[in-house]
């Protein structure tokens, strides 16, 4: 779609910013909010924006406003172009104990689990000052998340969209950054049979019942079609969307799971777990950090990567620490 061109001379760049934040929030109270002005403010400042597009930008519903095609035209060159005003007027250092910034970051309940907790801890070693929203993270695409300004950065098990970058290479608007592999592993009650050293093999497996997870409830899941490679199959009684419920019940029942183990402390019962390697190949997961390259010289969100890089690093060394523990105890 083609835009009239704007009168820069008289144009407000505050508008700009305000049409930039009402985008993401797709709501003019909520908008309001963020940038610390009224709602009536905010409306005008719209009014005042639509006047010099001569284009109608957003139309209005019960739940706050949508996009119109002149809006989603618009919108990626004004991000483009307010992010290089900020990397051009702001210092090259970021100095996050000083720092008066918000960051958003989306993620599945078991990986915010592992991030949250080891972050928290860096940030109140650092007396920082950045705040951190976290939400929840439901695909395994953020990539829209990431386009349209509603999170500053993804973390999680991203397989097409990794190997989709791969591809893509420089000319894709996204980054990746590998934080760390792990591997699925068996998990059960301590006193399960199972438990002890040489008792899982492939037929007891499958003999025994399960508790799947499945974060979008399908029938099948990766341990299944492994399984059905190999000519076996496992009876799963249970299907459920959180490993602290699967932690939960195989502790509590004769179940088994199967977990990565990096999010084995995401359960919330890992000391009354016990954790075996699986008796058939199954591949591992690899987390990613996903972003959008408009951030990739800003120093904040630099700094906001790092921080994730070296949480991932943290949680990678805990959780070696509690599966030694848990094999540990099953072999005492």
């Amino acid at each position: 779609m083609n835009l009239p061109p704007l009168p820069l001379r008289t144009l407000d760049l505050n508008l700009l910013k305000v049409f930039d934040v009402v985008m993401v929030e797709r709501n003019v109270t909520r908008a309001a909010g963020r940038l610390a002005m009224t709602q009536p403010a905010v409306s005008n400042a719209l009014r005042r924006l639509r006047e010099s597009t001569q284009q109608e930008l957003f139309v209005p519903h019960a739940g706050g406003v949508t996009p119109t095609a002149a809006a989603q035209a618009l919108w990626p060159v004004v991000r483009e172009s307010l992010q290089r005003l900020h990397e051009v007027l702001e210092s090259d250092a970021f100095d996050p104990v000083a720092a008066d910034q918000s960051f958003t970051i989306a993620m599945a309940d078991a990986t915010a689990a592992l991030f949250v907790p080891v972050l928290v801890e860096a940030l109140q070693r650092q007396r920082s000052g950045v705040n951190l929203l976290f939400v929840p993270l439901n695909t395994r695409d953020p990539r829209p998340l990431l386009e349209h300004g509603q999170a500053d950065a993804a973390v999680g098990f991203f397989p097409d969209v990794d190997a989709a970058l791969e591809v893509e290479g420089s000319e894709s608007a996204m980054r990746h950054r590998a934080l760390y592999t792990c591997r699925y592993v068996c998990v059960m009650r301590r006193e399960h049979p199972l438990a002890k050293p040489g008792a899982l093999s492939l037929q007891a497996y499958c003999d025994a019942q399960h508790v799947r997870v499945s974060f979008a409830g399908r029938p099948r899941g990766f341990v299944d079609e492994s399984l059905a490679s190999l000519g076996f199959k496992r009876r799963v009684m249970v299907t459920v969307n959180q490993f602290s419920t699967a932690g939960s019940v195989v502790r509590n029942t004769d179940l088994l799971t199967v977990l990565p183990r990096s999010f084995l402390p995401a359960t919330g019962c890992q000391d009354q777990l016990a954790v075996s390697e699986l008796p058939f190949p199954l591949r591992g997961i690899d987390v990613s950090l996903l972003w959008h390259g408009r951030h990739d010289r800003n120093p904040a969100h630099r700094w906001l990567r790092e921080a994730l890089a070296q949480a991932a690093d943290e949680i990678a060394t805990r959780v070696e620490s509690i599966v030694a523990a848990a094999a540990t105890s099953v072999t005492s």
